[in-house]
């Protein structure tokens, strides 16, 4: 049965460059629509730029231009770097769109006559240089719980805590630098809370991933907050209907964008849109996106679908985050890679797709390039594995046989094998497992491998009463090499198409994988792929490094220095000259402790979530701000020094068991401290 597929991928933000972590999410959703559609399905990808917000007026005010010549630029940058990668949009638009504006309105006016926006007066934190209220990111000063520096206007990284930008200490605008002061302005906000009950039959119908659905039983315990959908001029976004100076936030407005590039895609190609997007429509819509979005995909997006008359997404699947070289990516190594800088060091986008699919198997866990691994993969694979196999015979079928395959073959047992691997493949590319697709191709191209080199076909040549022999060896290894490509053709699009081309074959779909490859006049054959250079490698990494100077903290206050050691979950040596008595340090229980686990916290850019096994003592959850220097999966199996006897912490994103013991200094970085071996866990620090 046909399906009709809507699949959209999360929009990018109109106010930087598109790097590899970026693509992860459009590489994984590329080769789900490529695989839908070569199984016959009628499957159709939209995207678009995401072009509102406070950034980005502030960024063309500094560039000298207008908001619209600005996100015009970067969408032209942002569309050939999507097509650099062989991504390939049925539509790809802006949300600063007609379309866009009118059903961003027409949904909140739905929204408004449900009775579900209210309007209510609030202090803000207005700039009176810039004269504008500020976005609780563009604010930053002291954690009103713990007293921390340089925290943002929302929530702390260090302790955790949520608050109101109003409620910061010593609070200073990321614009201008001045002091913001508090104004009252009257907002418009979605009553999120009326929607809880749909909200969890929802979240647990299968809709989303297994970890996604824990996730949000967690938001719901602590409750679903009214969600402020309004912004004060001057800001770059449609006004709210009959609310003059009021503006849409930009997160309202963004998802939309899916339904708006859709609009005008249908206007185009003369699709029914509510037969897409009506409340009743048969169709599937499919959105891809990082699991730091989820919030607001799982939660407000239904939410706003719901109570506004149209369908409710099918399924949402959530990817982690990319780490290269198993760290968070970093502008002054060179990791924090931008998708321009590796296709001007010349190396193959298809390459990193193949890559990317290897690691993704449809979970939220993140991903890491490594980038030795990188290379020492792709050559084996894709050179090493499946080129080699067209590279070993198709020669000999064009210097032997004029160009033309035989008759019949003989090994139909293993061709057999290659053509009953397509089903469980297929499976495993509709789950999004690829990396366990591309496990299984690879052993395949293992067995046509194997196959070759015992048959010998170099030697056939040379004995003239082998020659129908070699023939058929040849067509048996070129039909193995035809079925590798099909099954890799979602990921490697081009390479695909210039093997179709090789072969002379009529663009691959997936039930071709049940019919033989025989008779047939192929092309003369030339190199399809070449093995990555690691110079090319070097290129790119010099070409992202930056020189970054670290800038200097701001002096702490009185109240942060005698707040900071009692909250921080990271511990650092204590200046020279500040002492405590020995019973006060007797209190301590300091122990040894194993990192059973280690991950990311979703909307925390310091945060790591740390398991640590104390032996016998069981284990602890530990919040600790070491993001900046370790991969989670570089932490998992170390052993390292914990204060056990630390009273627990309710933190924004659950309970804090103790704290972990680092270091830091005058150079940067952060260094979790760790015992000689033949240390256990559990054992007291004395």
């Amino acid at each position: 049965m046909t399906r009709q597929i809507l699949v959209t991928s999360a929009l990018p933000y109109a106010n930087g460059s598109i790097h590899l972590g970026h693509l992860v999410e459009y590489i994984q959703t590329d080769i789900w629509v490529r695989f839908q559609k070569m199984r016959g399905h009628d499957c159709r990808y939209m995207c678009a730029d995401d072009t509102h917000g406070t950034a980005i007026m502030l960024r063309a005010e500094k560039e000298g231009i207008t908001p619209e010549t600005l996100i015009q630029r970067v969408w032209d940058e942002h569309t050939a770097d999507f097509a650099g990668f062989h991504i390939g949009f049925d539509h790809y638009y802006s949300t600063h769109s007609e379309e866009n504006r009118q059903l961003a309105s027409k949904i909140y006016l739905a929204l408004k006559d449900a009775g579900l926006i209210e309007v209510k007066t609030i202090a803000q934190m207005f700039d009176p240089v810039k004269n504008l209220f500020l976005p609780d990111r563009f604010i930053k000063g002291e954690c009103p719980k713990c007293g921390a520096a340089d925290q943002y206007g929302d929530n702390c990284e260090v302790c955790g805590a949520t608050y109101s930008p109003t409620e910061l200490k010593n609070p200073v605008s990321a614009v201008s630098g001045a002091t913001p002061v508090h104004k009252d302005s009257e907002h418009y906000f979605f009553k999120l809370g009326e929607a809880e009950a749909f909200l969890r039959e929802w979240t647990t119908s299968g809709t989303l991933q297994s970890e996604a659905a824990n996730k949000m039983q967690e938001w719901f315990a602590s409750g679903l907050s009214n969600w402020d959908i309004s912004r004060d001029a001057p800001y770059f976004g449609f006004e709210i209907p009959g609310a003059p100076g009021k503006y849409f936030y930009v997160w309202l407005d963004a998802p939309v964008g899916y339904m708006a590039s859709f609009a005008k895609y249908a206007k185009d190609t003369g699709l029914d849109f509510d037969a897409w997007w009506g409340k009743d429509a048969k169709t599937e819509l499919v959105h891809f996106i990082g699991k730091d979005i989820l919030y607001f995909h799982a939660l407000f997006w239904p939410a706003m679908l719901k109570y506004s008359g149209h369908r409710l997404p099918t399924a949402v699947y959530a990817h982690g985050f990319l780490t290269v070289n198993g760290q968070k990516m970093s502008k002054s190594r060179g990791t924090f890679i931008t998708a321009r800088s590796y296709l001007d060091a010349g190396l193959n986008p298809e390459w990193l797709r193949y890559y990317f699919a290897a690691k993704l198997n449809g979970s939220m866990e993140d991903i890491d390039l490594s980038l030795d691994d990188f290379v020492a993969r792709v050559n084996s694979d894709l050179v090493g594995k499946f080129i080699n196999i067209a590279s070993r015979t198709a020669g000999f079928i064009h210097k032997n046989f004029d160009g033309k395959l035989a008759e019949g073959v003989a090994n139909l047992e293993l061709i057999g094998e290659f053509q009953a691997a397509a089903e469980a493949i297929a499976c495993h590319y509709e789950a999004r497992d690829y990396g366990r697709a591309l496990r299984e191709i690879m052993a395949l191209a293992d067995r046509a491998n194997q196959y070759v080199a015992d048959e010998k076909p170099w030697e056939l040549a040379k004995k003239p009463k082998a020659v129908y022999r070699l023939h058929e060896v040849c067509t048996v290894a070129l039909n193995c090499f035809r079925l590798l490509t099909l099954y890799l053709k979602p990921v490697l699009p081009k390479l695909a198409a210039e093997v179709e081309a090789f072969l002379a074959i009529d663009p691959l779909s997936w039930a071709d994988a049940q019919t033989l490859f025989i008779r047939q006049r192929i092309n003369a054959y030339s190199h399809l792929m070449t093995r990555i250079d690691p110079k090319a490698i070097d290129t790119m990494i010099d070409a992202n490094k930056q020189n970054l100077e670290p800038a200097p903290a701001p002096a702490p206050t009185r109240h942060a220095e005698a707040q900071a050691h009692a909250a921080q979950p990271v511990v650092a040596a204590a200046p020279v000259g500040e002492t405590i008595s020995i019973d006060d340090f007797a209190k301590i229980d300091l122990r040894i402790a194993r990192i059973a686990n280690a991950e990311h916290v979703e909307g925390a850019d310091k945060l790591l979530r740390l398991t640590l096994d104390l032996g016998e003592l069981g284990t602890r959850q530990v919040f600790a701000g070491i993001k900046s220097a370790y991969a989670p999966e570089a932490l998992v199996g170390r052993l390292t020094v914990m204060v056990a006897n630390l009273a627990p912490r309710k933190m924004k994103f659950g309970m804090s068991e103790g704290m972990v013991l680092a270091a830091s200094g005058d150079a940067p970085g952060l260094f979790i401290l760790s015992p000689d071996a033949g240390a256990q866990p559990g054992m007291k620090v004395k």
